[in-house]
C-alpha cells in the first residue's frame, strides 16, 4: 500500500480536528463546513445563471428529469 500524501487543506483540517474537545465543537465545525459549501454552491449557481448556462428552461427540464441510476439485477 502506498504512502498517503495530504494536500495543504487536508493538513489544516487535521490540525483543526486536534483541537476538538466535545460534541459541541464537532457540531460547530460541521455547521461551519456546511455553510462554506452551501455558499460555494450559491456562488456557482449565480455564475451559471448570469452566464446564461442556466435559465428558466433549464429549471423546467430538471422538473421532469429522471436521472436516477438504475439498480443492477443480479
Amino acid at each position: 500500500m502506498g504512502k498517503t500524501v495530504f494536500n495543504p487543506a487536508q493538513l489544516e483540517l487535521l490540525k483543526a480536528l486536534e483541537a476538538l474537545n466535545s460534541e459541541e465543537d464537532l457540531f460547530a465545525l460541521k455547521k461551519t463546513l456546511s455553510e462554506f459549501f452551501a455558499r460555494r454552491v450559491d456562488e456557482e449557481m449565480n455564475r451559471l445563471w448570469e452566464s446564461g448556462e442556466w435559465n428558466e428552461d433549464t429549471l423546467k427540464e430538471l422538473e421532469t428529469a429522471h436521472d436516477r441510476t438504475p439498480y443492477r439485477q443480479q
